[in-house]
């Protein structure tokens, strides 16, 4: 039979030390001076709760969910790409694209360029919108980032915000290409 092998570490050994010894004394006699010697399973469960965990079982259950950690995704470098080439050489957005899957990734480009926790007002969301995309279509622009979840807009249609979340993979790769061009030129 094979052996797993689970590491154990331990934050504050002086606090480890002190459970273990508390959980050794509450047993009927010291381990030595006991007629049965002390089961592995045993010592098992009293490392593990000394370092915190209820039992030996909680233990594995823990670090094997931390070793079941799934990779970080992959960006999918034919969409970065395919929304690249949308962007002139100074990373603007020069037309919208026909394909609803290109969308959301052009958008979290122009999200990237909001700050975060700003309010921006109608007149200032337009101004940027018609600085980021030379299409002319700042209205497409402004109600996709709404509709879309990136921004929020107040019910008059005065102020508007961007809403904070984690971006997708393919943005860092894409806001690097955009920048790496505009660098060029």
């Amino acid at each position: 039979m094979s052996r797993e092998i689970h590491a154990l570490t331990i934050a504050d050994l002086s606090a480890f030390a002190r459970a273990l010894r508390e959980a050794l004394a509450q047993r009927e006699a010291p381990p030595r001076e006991r007629t049965a010697p002390l089961g592995h399973v045993e010592m098992l469960n009293l490392l593990s709760k000394s370092a915190g965990y209820k039992n030996y079982q909680h233990f594995r259950a823990e670090s094997d969910a931390a070793e079941q950690v799934a990779p970080a995704p992959k960006a999918d470098s034919e969409l970065i790409e395919r929304v690249a080439r949308h962007f002139d050489e100074r990373g603007v957005l020069m037309r919208w694209p026909a394909k609803n899957s290109l969308q959301p990734l052009c958008l979290w480009a122009l999200w990237s360029r909001m700050e975060a926790g700003r309010i921006y007002s109608d007149a200032e969301m337009t101004a940027l919108l018609t600085a980021w995309a030379s299409f002319g279509d700042h209205a497409l622009l402004r109600r996709a980032l709404v509709s879309l979840g990136y921004a929020v807009r107040s019910k008059d249609g005065r102020i508007y915000q961007r809403i904070e979340q984690k971006p997708p993979v393919e943005l860092s790769p894409l806001l690097r290409r955009v920048r790496r061009a505009e660098e060029v030129a």
